[in-house]
């Protein structure tokens, strides 16, 4: 699809500024990278197999990752007419012409070659399992909007927030510090992916309309609204069910019960999930990302009590 008519004027981009570069990056998104290291190295400790050095490089590698496919997302997604002066929710930095197309594309590379470096360090640590996972990681980041089959683009973002977001990064932060995965780590994956993949499907309930026009089947465009909004609903009652099956399964003391203490932060976004649309769902992503963190947070204090 043309992007001529979305374009912003034909000027060169002001020079990027840290408040600019700090848009890009999106910071509320990067709960999403950030809270699966969290809940992996508090059950390593609680297990007493965890590695502050191997956990430390692990979130700044996540870190790294999730802010390159964040500029990445905003280039291509520019591109490729996503992003347009209809855009319902925050402004992106490439559409708007804040900075340069090219500029944003190399940032996200540099992200991407960042976590690389780091990821050289997590492969003397756990060794080939490491590459695998690593280059998987980037290779999807990517993939998320650019490349031939832009996931994206194909109502398969979910699933990559599901698996690169919850289950590899759980179980891969742990493996780094523990050399091996214990069922409680894959337990432990569910609620982190569950939230983050929450995320996304706020994201497409409220770009539906736009994503109609520029060609982005996700799965709310495929499924309709009704499909959103029951992913969103499963997706949190999948994430409050796991600490009952840990402590059933003797995997966790009664201390995983601390993100019940969650709750009432569900309340808001739910509400707006069920009953609103387009630009009127924006609180809900901030309320999901803070969600995300609370219960984040809690969960891994559960999990690091005995």
């Amino acid at each position: 699809m043309s992007t001529l008519a979305s374009s912003p004027p034909d000027l060169a981009p002001p020079r990027p500024t840290l408040k600019t570069w700090l848009m890009a990056v999106r910071p509320k998104t990067l709960t999403a990278g950030a809270v699966p290291v969290l809940v992996a190295t508090a059950l390593a400790y609680g297990e007493g197999v965890g590695r502050w050095l191997p956990a430390l490089a692990a979130l700044v590698g996540a870190v790294l990752i999730q802010i390159g496919t964040n500029f990445i997302n905003d280039y291509y997604d520019f591109k490729k007419g996503a992003d347009t002066e209809e855009r319902l929710g925050p402004k992106r930095v490439t559409q708007s012409g804040l900075i340069a197309p090219a500029t944003v594309l190399l940032g996200g590379l540099t992200c991407f070659a960042l976590a690389t470096l780091v990821g050289v360090y997590l492969v003397w640590v756990g060794g080939w399992p490491i590459v695998a996972i690593g280059v998987m990681s980037l290779l999807c980041g990517y993939a998320y909007t650019g490349g031939p089959y832009p996931l994206g683009y194909h109502g398969l973002g979910d699933l990559f927030v599901l698996i690169f977001f919850g289950i590899v990064a759980v179980t891969g932060t742990y493996y780094v510090q523990a050399g091996v995965v214990g069922p409680a780590a894959w337990w432990a994956s569910v609620p982190v992916g569950a939230i983050g993949t929450c995320l996304i499907v706020v994201n497409n309930q409220r770009d539906a309309s736009t994503d109609v026009k520029a060609g982005k089947r996700t799965v709310v465009v495929r499924f309709g609204a009704g499909f959103g909004r029951a992913e969103y609903v499963l997706l949190l009652v999948a994430s409050y069910a796991t600490p009952f099956v840990l402590f059933a399964k003797g995997l966790a003391s009664a201390w995983v019960f601390l993100p019940l203490l969650s709750l009432p932060l569900l309340v808001t976004p739910l509400k707006l999930m069920l009953k609103s649309e387009g630009a009127a769902l924006n609180p809900a992503l901030g309320a999901t990302a803070k969600l995300q963190l609370v219960f984040g947070l809690l969960f891994a204090l559960g999990l690091f009590l005995r």
